[in-house]
């Protein structure tokens, strides 16, 4: 049961607000890895950094990833970092995936000052700035498809995403 779509891209691009519009719009449900990932840990995000580490938070991404991957139906949402795995990569091959894609600006104002993000705690404006040039080209090579979000309302975003899909 494969996801219609899966979205990528940077922290601040949309991901779960276009997808939430997406799912609704399709008439299906939308699922966040990040959502699963804090179900299973029993804590947020920024507390599973602190407590276990990055690297721990990237296992439990890949086994999140690789578990909605095969089960959900509906438009799923993968956290921003989670193409850094080669077999997230992998696994993507053959799936519908769009990247949100969002420049510097619009991404800062969307994230606000970091927080509850981890990786932007500190100096948060030229840490997404390196997150971004690292990933957009990992971001490129899932998607089969990019959508721009700067300055445009989710609901124009998911009009853009709709035509795309099959009929």
């Amino acid at each position: 049961m494969a996801p219609v779509v899966v979205l990528v891209g940077a922290p601040g691009c949309g991901k779960s607000t276009v997808g939430e519009a997406l799912a609704t719009a399709l008439g299906v449900e939308f699922r966040d890895t990040d959502t699963d990932i804090e179900r299973m840990a029993g804590k947020p995000i920024p507390e599973i950094f602190i407590d276990e580490g990055e690297a721990h938070f990237r296992t439990l991404e890949r086994a999140a990833v690789a578990a909605a991957l095969a089960a959900s139906p509906g438009v799923l949402a993968l956290g921003g970092g989670a193409v850094l795995a080669e077999e997230t990569r992998a696994a993507l091959v053959g799936h519908r995936v769009v990247h949100l894609s969002v420049e510097l600006p619009d991404a800062v104002k969307r994230v606000g000052l970091g927080a509850g993000r981890p990786l932007l705690a500190i100096n948060p404006r030229a840490t997404l700035k390196h997150l971004m040039d690292q990933r957009r080209p990992l971001y490129a090579e899932v998607a089969t498809a990019t959508v721009a979000t700067d300055g445009r309302a989710p609901e124009e975003i998911v009009a853009e995403i709709v035509a795309l899909l099959p009929r």
